[in-house]
């Protein structure tokens, strides 16, 4: 069967054309479209009438992609942004009116499950507990698991476009912005770090979502994106560390010219670098696996795959 994925992100839509037999992916491909659906939300409560058209306008060319790639399903998910603005309601009215499709707004717990479903689907854990995170535009979740149970699963409100939009006036950012970035990102994980650690269990760390592919494919000095090359890639806590002081120093013209890194997330990949960062040195972890199977490879494992996961509420 073929899948047509659409993630209404808060930052970029995504799309995954996927080809799968109920075991296997016999095609796979992913494209990206960065739409700022989120910026200024937190500021006013609601999406822009230019980012809702922007936003439905790639949402109508991702359609016609699927409807050429002759897709049997298409699914089309919401997250961050369109969970927190008041005027959610507007536009999934208008995709709807303008594309036909129906736009499911998922809760930060659905969206830590779909990202641990593609994980698993994967990258083989066998009896490895992981914790996984997913540092999107606007959201960050964590998942705890092993290939068979889910033992603790949160999502936070803070994201590499939600950081940027709300502390950053200047490229390079001044040492008293990143200060506040890296405070607020401390005061925001703090809570669900002790939950984790509560767990005493050992952990590998894999990460999912644009920052964390994007920390792999500049490290790897990607000219062009791999998916193959990104996919279990590995990152230590030294070589981030210095990513994140060679990008600090940079004005957004030299950022746009990063080998491996998306022009238009040069804006972005400091404050999203920052919680990876903030992340691995609270959980003591010096090293995380990059997944390219995240919540996109989620939904369709989700529609097709009836796996029996016991959740824990910590």
């Amino acid at each position: 069967m073929k899948y047509g994925i659409i993630d209404i992100g808060t930052n970029s839509m995504r799309l995954l054309l996927a080809d799968f037999d109920g075991k296997n992916f016999n095609d796979r491909t992913k494209m990206i479209e960065t739409t700022r659906l989120g910026r200024g939300i937190d500021e006013t409560g609601k999406i822009s009438v230019e980012s809702i058209k922007k936003s439905v306008e790639t949402l109508a060319k991702f359609k016609k992609i699927t409807i050429e790639y002759c897709c049997d399903k298409i699914v089309c998910i919401g997250t961050a942004a369109l969970r927190c603005s008041a005027n959610k309601e507007e536009f999934i009215k208008i995709a709807k009116e303008k594309t036909g499709i129906d736009v499911e707004i998922i809760s930060g717990d659905t969206e830590a499950l779909l990202g641990y479903k593609g994980v698993t689907g994967g990258i083989e854990l066998f009896d490895q507990h992981a914790l996984i995170i997913d540092i999107g535009g606007g959201s960050t979740e964590f998942i705890v698991g092993n290939a068979k149970n889910i033992l603790f699963r949160e999502s936070i409100d803070i994201g590499a476009l939600r950081l940027t939009d709300t502390f950053v006036n200047s490229f390079p950012e001044n040492e008293m912005e990143i200060k506040n970035i890296v405070d607020y990102i401390q005061d925001r994980i703090k809570s669900v770090i002790i939950k984790i650690k509560s767990l005493k269990i050992p952990l590998i760390l894999i990460g999912i979502g644009g920052t964390i592919t994007s920390v792999s494919a500049i490290n790897q000095k990607l000219e062009t994106y791999s998916m193959e090359k990104i996919h279990s890639s590995k990152v230590s806590y030294e070589e981030l560390e210095n990513q994140i002081n060679f990008i600090k120093s940079m004005n957004i013209g030299q950022r746009r010219k990063i080998v491996g890194l998306q022009p238009k997330r040069a804006e972005i990949i400091l404050s999203g670098e920052l919680i990876l960062k903030e992340i691995m040195k609270n959980i003591e972890i010096n090293e995380i696996v990059i997944s390219e199977y995240d919540n996109l490879e989620g939904c369709v494992f989700d529609k097709t795959i009836n796996k029996s996961l016991k959740l824990y509420n910590i």
